[in-house]
């Protein structure tokens, strides 16, 4: 190589280190000056020596990067151990720099001796070896974190019969368990699963459904009844497939203006079978993205003419001003003993006084409305007057339902009062039902018991799921009708489905309640249900920061200490906090399944810390984030922002601004791993295993979708199913895949790539054929930024 060329190589490397040394102190300093470790001034000193040296051609820089880059070596070690995944962002960059430094043709004009270029060409090996200990203790560090603590539990029940093919409620049944008495697929045989088939929609984003914070998210739960699917897509189309062959049936689409929303989404649809009614006896209901009710004969696909208004009723008959994408509805109706009950998300934070979150049930063959729950009247169930609208403002069920025919009771999920992030202004009633669990009457919409999850939520940790349903051994040979919440901040709360009673002990936790906002009131206490497994993060500390470079790890760091943050409920408050977890949760609107026979649930969590900055009305309208508004009842067309991020919180003095608190290079500010999967057994209530489950293979950094297959754990938003065989199923991972597991150890059997994020919940059943099929939606996630499609796979054995 000419010697020009050499020693051009060997001023752009020492250029290079002597910018990561500046990068340092800068950043360095920057840390110090907010509290943290002054160290990283000192590195940056020496990697600027180092690069200087290199520059003016010295061979001591070779050995100076060498010395510096061990005392980071050391730093590291000690800030967080073994642990590769925290070492990757410290060290990666820095030991492939020196393999860099270490090339002959940067060695070469450094000095004349061959021996001294030999030994300063060796440091080379260690920095590949270093690299290669990176992945290794990251490898173990998930290992690490697969954990058995107990053995799994014996069949506590007789098995039950596979007699049951069918999928009829988004959990199989109205208990919402997501269990499947199938049997056929097993541990043993799981790894011969092949694809059956596939079906495209055709229903896929259009242009602007994913920008400035807009979702468009394939989450379906197919019902299958006989041996038909019936599915909705993200535009509100449903469509009827052949459940062997994949093959469509039937398409409806109501051609719903869908420009208005802000998310767009549909969960499943709903199953009515009603022999008493002679003109359209089993129905699909469903709702459109413009707020409407639908019954379709299941036959045809075609709207039932008996059913309201040719098959029609509108959702917002006495709600008031509804503002286009105000009222949308994303999971199914729950449909029992001839009711059709839905409540529906509210486009929230937006202000106060927005439609009201009335929980309705309809007649099945009518679709006259039978009931209507609005906890702003009293009693709530009562019919209103001529003339009269639901109370405005109050918190909605906007998340699946479940139900015990035997009680006669629909479990209802209670979001909370908007806006969502400051509660000064809300109502006695609005703080009874905010974030909380509510029984009620399916027949007459009178409330039997009602328990609150969170008190006076200004965190948006709504309840965004109905409970799931099992019968818990009492201990002395008896059962007890149960059931178990999940929540967004990773509590599990077992109640008596009867009364509403704990049925395992929950604390009043003392909270932080200062810093606050002028007016609020928050609870000095919040509900802690310490006689279960809490699946929610340990608070976050500066180490626990992470980045996909040194560069984005000292700025998170940095941002760790200039943000508020008191651990879980830190109060919101004028500046910036760190919500974790936030409003996407720990277990978001896909609950948890169990396993009646042994008793035991199956979590996916998810961990994505959020910050929340709050700022004056009048602020938030010059930066251009909101506009002015005269309210509800002006006349005024309502200004949505255009970041769906910004809540205006029109009515008080305050707009919150929340997104995901991510690096420079969008890699997540907090460490992995940030999925898990848990199996707990519900009768001891002790965790069974624990496992990282899903990899970075598909983390969107850049929107590439294309990175190391890293056994981290990655963020997860969808659910998992059992089957009586012992087997877990879940694709609700950020990397593209459909996995089973091993119920009874965790272990992972099997996999299949998917053509879009499965951020679903997938279900199975047994077809005309005899075959058992595992089905889940291939969509895609817009908040997850997973790869978006419109494909429904199915998976049997050859």
């Amino acid at each position: 190589m000419p010697q020009t060329t050499s020693r051009l190589w060997a001023v752009l490397t020492g250029s290079l280190v002597a910018l990561v040394g500046l990068a340092y102190i800068i950043l360095g300093g920057w840390l110090a000056y907010v509290g943290g470790p002054m160290v990283f001034i000192l590195f940056g000193i020496g990697f600027l020596l180092s690069g200087v040296l290199l520059l003016r051609l010295r061979l001591s820089g070779v050995w100076l990067y060498l010395l510096v880059f061990l005392g980071c070596v050391g730093w590291s070690v000690w800030e967080v151990g073994l642990d590769g995944w925290q070492l990757m962002p410290r060290l990666l960059v820095l030991a492939v720099l020196g393999v860099g430094i270490s090339m002959p043709w940067v060695i070469r004009p450094l000095t004349f001796t061959l021996s001294a270029r030999r030994s300063a060409m060796a440091p080379g090996i260690f920095y590949v070896l270093a690299i290669a200990a990176i992945f290794i203790t990251g490898w173990d560090i998930s290992d690490t974190r697969f954990i058995q603590h107990q053995q799994f539990p014996a069949n506590a029940a007789a098995q039950m019969p596979q007699s049951d093919r069918d999928w009829k409620y988004y959990g199989r049944t109205a208990d919402g368990q997501r269990f499947s008495p199938l049997m056929q697929i097993t541990p043993q045989n799981v790894s011969q699963l092949k694809q059956a088939w596939r079906f495209d929609s055709g229903d896929v984003k259009r242009e602007g459904e994913d920008k400035a914070g807009r979702e468009f998210n394939l989450e379906v739960t197919p019902v299958k009844v006989g041996n038909v699917l019936y599915i909705c897509t993200p535009h509100r189309q449903v469509i009827a497939l052949n459940a062997t062959s994949g093959k469509p049936l039937w398409k409806f689409d109501p051609q719903s203006d869908t420009s208005a929303n802000e998310y767009l989404a549909c969960r499943g649809v709903a199953w009515s079978d009603d022999a008493t009614d002679s003109a359209c006896p089993q129905k699909i209901i469903t709702t459109t993205a413009d707020a409407r009710l639908v019954a379709l004969n299941a036959e045809t696909g075609k709207p039932c003419a008996s059913f309201g208004q040719q098959g029609f009723v509108s959702l917002t008959d006495h709600m008031g001003e509804v503002p286009p994408g105000f009222h949308f509805i994303t999971s199914q109706p729950l449909v029992m003993d001839g009711r059709i009950v839905l409540g529906g998300w509210i486009y929230d934070n937006q202000a106060t006084g927005e439609p009201s979150g009335v929980v309705r049930a309809y007649d099945t063959q009518s679709g006259k409305l039978a009931w209507a729950w609005d906890m702003g009247r009293n009693p709530a169930n009562a019919p209103l007057k001529p003339g009269e609208e639901y109370t405005r403002g109050t918190p909605n069920g906007w998340g699946t339902y479940t139900a015990d025919p035997k009680l006669g009771l629909v479990y209802i999920p209670v979001g909370n009062a908007t806006p969502d992030y400051y509660g000064a202004q809300r109502r006695p009633f609005d703080e009874t039902y905010s974030s909380a669990l509510v029984a009620l009457d399916i027949r007459t919409g009178e409330e039997r018991w009602h328990y609150q999850t969170v008190h006076h939520d200004v965190w948006d940790y709504d309840v965004p799921i109905g409970p799931t349903l099992f019968d818990l051994p009492d201990g002395n040979g008896g059962i007890i009708p149960a059931l178990v919440q999940t929540t967004k901040m990773g509590q599990l709360f077992v109640l008596d489905r009867r009364t509403g009673k704990p049925l395992t002990e929950v604390n009043e936790k003392p909270v932080p309640v200062t810093p606050t906002l002028p007016g609020e009131r928050l609870s000095p206490v919040q509900p802690d249900s310490v006689g279960m497994p809490n699946l929610s993060p340990a608070d976050l500390r500066d180490t626990d920061m992470w980045g996909a470079t040194p560069f984005d790890q000292l700025l998170c760091r940095i941002q760790f200490h200039q943000y508020r943050y008191q651990g879980q409920f830190t109060p919101p408050a004028e500046g910036i906090s760190i919500a974790y977890p936030a409003f996407d949760g720990v277990i978001d609107w896909y609950g948890a399944s169990v396993d009646p026979l042994h008793h035991v649930l199956i979590a996916n969590t998810s961990y994505i810390p959020f910050t929340m900055q709050i700022m004056k009305s009048e602020e938030a309208i010059q930066k251009g984030l909101m506009k002015k508004w005269a309210g509800w009842g002006s006349g005024q067309a309502y200004p949505k922002p255009k970041e769906f991020a910004v809540g205006p919180q029109y009515g008080t003095p305050w707009a919150a601004i929340v997104k995901p608190w991510l690096g420079l290079l969008d890699a997540p500010c907090n460490a992995p791993p940030w999925g898990k999967l848990y199996a707990i057994d519900l009768v001891s209530k002790k965790i069974i295993w624990e496992r990282p489950a899903g990899t970075t293979r598909d983390m969107n950094i850049f929107g590439t979708h294309t990175n190391a297959p890293l056994p981290t754990g990655i963020f997860m938003m969808g659910g998992n199913v059992i089957t009586q065989s012992g087997l877990i199923f879940t694709g609700a991972t950020a990397d593209d895949y459909l996995r089973a597991f091993d119920e009874s150890s965790g272990k992972e059997l099997w996999r299949a790539r998917l053509p879009a994020g499965g951020q679903a919940t997938p279900m199975s059943y047994q077809g005309d054929d005899g075959k058992q099929y595992v089905v889940i939606a291939a969509g895609g996630h817009g908040g997850l930024g997973t790869r978006s499609g419109d494909s429904l796979m199915a998976y049997a054995l050859p």
